[in-house]
């Protein structure tokens, strides 16, 4: 996804890495893009739902018996140091952190810039296109979604509300901003089915 929607497909993944995998619970399990509904009205740079489940969602991972597999095929528990929470506004930022321990990583998009981890989860927060602060050319910001998501060694989640895969674009630019963002919702449906059914994405 990374290489196709941001990069002209010009980037190629070292093939020793492909054997890095996540063992969790269906359908967070195996590689690749999630797509995490989350259903709330009226949010702007902060969203109490949403950051209950993805507090949820991290916990689940950390404390369910979750491992992953690294680039040497060893397999290491889940601890909170290998989830990369991110998300686009500091309020948000700070609703996540007060519902999980200290150790956990949490920050805006420019606090992980050049860090990674086997799990990122990216809190898009806002409940719709014209509720987001700054606007769309900030929350659809091209630049934010790739590092948001391409931090992932493993698996990259983004929680979202689905109507902000409802974009009336009204300039190309606007256009092609929410087009990223349908992208990865449409292969990681795709991909989300192959873990349902028990087979790898490639």
């Amino acid at each position: 996804f990374t290489s196709e929607a941001f990069y002209e497909n010009r980037l190629e993944s070292r093939p020793h890495l492909a054997r890095q995998e996540l063992r969790a619970p269906r359908p967070l399990n195996g590689t690749g893009l999630r797509l995490l509904e989350a259903s709330h009205v009226g949010a702007d740079s902060e969203s109490p739902e949403e950051a209950r489940q993805v507090a949820t969602l991290v916990r689940v991972l950390v404390d369910g018996g979750s491992s992953w597999i690294d680039a040497d095929g060893e397999e290491r528990s889940v601890g909170y140091a290998d989830v990369l929470v991110v998300a686009p506004y500091n309020a948000q930022v700070g609703a996540i952190a007060r519902l999980l321990p200290p150790e956990a990583r949490i920050g805006t998009v420019d606090k992980f810039q050049g860090q990674e981890a086997p799990i990122s989860i990216y809190s898009m927060t806002t409940s719709s296109p014209e509720a987001a602060p700054r606007g769309m050319s900030f929350l659809y910001s091209r630049n934010r979604l790739n590092v948001a998501t391409s931090r992932a060694r493993c698996i990259a989640m983004v929680v979202a509300e689905p109507a902000l895969l409802r974009v009336r674009a009204r300039t190309p630019e606007q256009m092609r901003l929410a087009n990223a963002l349908c992208q990865f919702a449409e292969i990681a449906r795709d991909q989300e089915r192959e873990a349902v059914s028990g087979s790898r994405p490639p």
